[in-house]
């Protein structure tokens, strides 16, 4: 497995990439934002995963993260020592698949990378999507190409937003508990994860422009009603 790593610190670069290639991982190793976009380049390596480090010499790693969804899927696993919950939500709302805080356990980080490497392969081969497709009135949800459309008009979503929209969706009327999403969207059971169901919540509300379509149910979760026949 193929991984990047993006980080200033050659000494610790050095070290983490002899552990994982004691785990049969290959590493590139980025030394900064820029260096990590060019090995993303159309055609270039197919990395499995992204370890990118905050504390970035040219660019801040958020912003990098940023660019990085602008142009690849490629999970993306934020490892620095930024360990309030406001930036891990940042993080995860520009679209990182995980948020590993330093130190860290070398055990934890290794399954860390290979959770988001199985998701990701799940998600390239679900069983049926090929033609799957959530007709919901005037929002419509292609599954196969992540694809969401509002009144005929394409709208832009983030990875987990989408996760979310679809994970709703294909269960209309139906309530999900907050732990439910949280562990079947995010994978994850953090504290402070719920904020950021909040956000993601709030935006697809936004961006859909159908407030009404996500409804809240009070001390449970959340359900997508299901549009008038």
């Amino acid at each position: 497995m193929r991984l990047l790593l993006v980080e200033d610190d050659n000494h610790v670069a050095a070290a983490l990439t002899a552990i994982l290639a004691r785990h049969g991982f290959s590493v590139t190793h980025a030394r900064n934002g820029e260096e990590a976009l060019r090995a993303l380049v159309p055609g270039g390596p197919a990395f499995a995963v992204v370890l990118l480090d905050l504390g970035l010499p040219d660019q801040d790693g958020f912003e990098v993260c940023g660019r990085i969804r602008k142009r690849t899927t490629t999970p993306v696993i934020m490892v620095t020592a930024r360990a309030d919950v406001r930036s891990r939500i940042h993080g995860l709302n520009l679209g990182a698949d995980d948020y590993v805080v330093k130190p860290y356990d070398t055990g934890e980080l290794l399954a860390r990378i290979h959770a988001v490497s199985r998701r990701r392969a799940s998600e390239e081969s679900v069983p049926g999507a090929e033609s799957t497709v959530l007709d919901l009135g005037t929002v419509t949800i292609e599954l196969s190409t992540r694809q969401v459309t509002v009144d005929g008009a394409a709208v832009a979503l983030t990875r987990k937003e989408f996760d979310l929209l679809a994970l709703l969706a294909q269960r209309p009327g139906v309530v999900f508990r907050r732990e439910q999403i949280i562990s079947e969207v995010w994978r994850t059971s953090w504290e402070g994860t719920g904020r950021t169901l909040e956000v993601h919540v709030a935006s697809l509300r936004s961006k859909l422009r159908r407030p009404t379509l996500i409804e809240t149910v009070r001390g449970v979760g959340y359900r997508l009603v299901a549009p008038a026949a």
